[in-house]
């Protein structure tokens, strides 16, 4: 009886979904509707079947633990995104545009540096972030140098991926108009990279925030997302761990929602963005 109930759950609203996506307003309600039908199953199996807190805690009982430990939740949020994620982010894609704009212009750099970035990115966190922690200490700082290492590499690709899109008849036309080289890579090539660069960037987004919480297991004070996670598993506290993870989602998705509102504002001539 319970799998029928939980079944007939699913049929209901999963019609409800479908009508609504060919809604006029189902592009925004059918997300948050298929969200909530997920959240629903999940919160029904759990109390239906008495699933152990210790296995898989009910959505009910995390937006319990997210309610209790908002502070705690919070200072969290500022030691790994603030500070170890967002630093990292911005150093180490500033760091990877730069170097790109270098490499773009010097073929000897081209063949010499990126085998060794896809090298470097290749490189398990395990093995650097233990490394880096013992080289910049246990603060924020070495989870932000851990960060750089994780996005620098996929940054500088994708901007030199996107500085030589251009068309010999582009790169022609500019010389013929008696364009300098700096005249040349600002109208010609950067607005010609800038998707690829916002491809690096959104790429960059979630491998910095993987990147700080992992770094954080291998040393960090006694705040982080991290540090929560891997203390709150000892304690089997499972609903404080979900929390965590919970934050880490909302943190990651609004970051990558933020590049791709920027990435619409300065591409708006891209036929990717077009509607």
């Amino acid at each position: 009886m319970k799998a029928v109930a939980i079944l007939l759950v699913w049929a209901a609203l999963w019609s409800a979904n479908v009508r609504l996506a060919r809604s006029r307003t189902g592009a925004w309600l059918a997300p948050a509707l298929f969200g909530l039908t997920l959240l629903i199953l999940w919160e029904g199996i759990v109390r239906l079947f008495d699933v152990p807190t210790v296995i898989l805690p009910a959505p009910s009982q995390i937006a319990g633990a997210v309610a209790d430990n908002l502070p705690i939740l919070f200072a969290d949020f500022v030691q790994t995104v603030l500070k170890g994620a967002l630093t990292g982010w911005l150093i180490g894609c500033g760091a990877g545009v730069l170097a790109a704009l270098l490499v773009a212009r010097s073929e000897f750099l081209r063949r010499g540096l990126l085998p060794v970035g896809n090298f470097v990115a290749a490189l398990p966190i395990v093995g650097t972030a233990p490394i880096l922690v013992m080289w910049f200490g246990f603060g924020w700082e070495s989870k932000a140098a851990v960060v750089v290492v994780m996005v620098f590499f996929p940054v500088l690709v994708n901007t030199v991926a996107g500085l030589a899109d251009t068309g010999a008849m582009q790169r022609d036309l500019m010389r013929t108009y008696g364009a300098a080289a700096g005249q040349e890579l600002r109208y010609l090539r950067i607005p010609s990279a800038l998707p690829f660069i916002f491809n690096g960037l959104k790429i960059a987004t979630t491998l910095a925030l993987i990147g700080a919480i992992v770094a954080e297991f291998f040393g960090s004070p006694t705040q982080g997302m991290g540090f929560r996670i891997s203390t709150e598993v000892g304690r089997l506290n499972l609903p404080m761990v979900w929390a965590t993870i919970v934050v880490a989602a909302l943190a990651g998705s609004l970051s990558y929602g933020a590049v791709a509102l920027l990435e619409r504002w300065l591409t708006f001539w891209h036929p990717s963005q077009r509607r």
